[in-house]
């Protein structure tokens, strides 16, 4: 028995180690990420795996075509959870002033940040774009171009996809396409209504009555009498 038990407490010992080996890993803090900085030709840090590598090449694409027009950078970072004690909005601040500690390196620079464990969304941008990316605008990418397809279901690829086309359409100067439309369910088409409903459930229910009120008297007759010519 003894090399059995063991046996046990090594395996035991072993996944301990395992979990506490991949435990931190799992969750992202700043110093977790890739340190880039103004120019670099990094434009997407995926760390949670949550886009195709097509769709990534096409961010990737659009970004750069876009630094190299106006020189805006625009970076979409996906973590997979963020770090104990860490919000999106703390994580976001420490990315951006990580990056580009200075307010130039700052100037024009923005950055999105999704986490993809809670859905929750940051962005943070220099002073050089706000004038095209206004507050409502941002507000409007972070709550409604990404947080739509998250809410459908966990569409990264559209969510990352529709955020990149948007936010490129603004910081060239172009018309705000804005969020992306939100289709309504006809819930009265789908639905009998409530007065429907009563109505044909009372229906219902003198049918029954009136059955019931000449079945009975019928059967209890019978019941006593006989069934005629038996």
């Amino acid at each position: 028995m003894k090399p059995i038990k063991y046996v046990i407490g090594l395996i035991l010992c072993l996944a301990i180690a395992f979990s506490t080996a991949i435990a931190p890993a799992a969750a992202t803090g700043v110093y977790d990420l890739p340190v880039l900085s103004s120019g670099a030709d990094t434009w997407v840090v995926d760390q949670a795996d949550a886009i195709s590598f097509a769709n990534e090449n096409r961010l990737n694409g659009q970004f750069k075509k876009l630094a190299d027009k106006t020189g805006t950078e625009v970076r979409l970072i996906a973590v997979r959870r963020l770090d104990y004690g860490v919000t999106m909005e703390g994580l976001a601040d420490d990315i951006f002033s990580k990056w580009y500690p200075t307010p130039d390196e700052q100037a024009n620079q923005v950055i999105l940040v999704v986490d993809t464990f809670t859905n929750k969304t940051a962005l943070r941008q220099g002073e050089d774009t706000e004038s095209l990316l206004t507050d409502e605008i941002a507000t409007s990418v972070v709550k409604e171009t990404v947080a739509v397809p998250l809410r459908q279901g966990g569409k990264y690829n559209e969510a990352f996809l529709e955020a990149g086309d948007r936010l490129v359409a603004v910081l060239s100067g172009n018309p705000d396409p804005g969020p992306p439309e939100v289709q309504e369910l006809n819930i009265e088409s789908t639905f009998t209504s409530a007065e429907d409903t009563d109505d044909t459930s009372a229906t219902i229910w003198v049918v029954v009555l009136m059955v019931l009120a000449t079945v009975i008297p019928m059967a209890t007759y019978f019941w006593y009498v006989g069934i005629p010519g038996r």
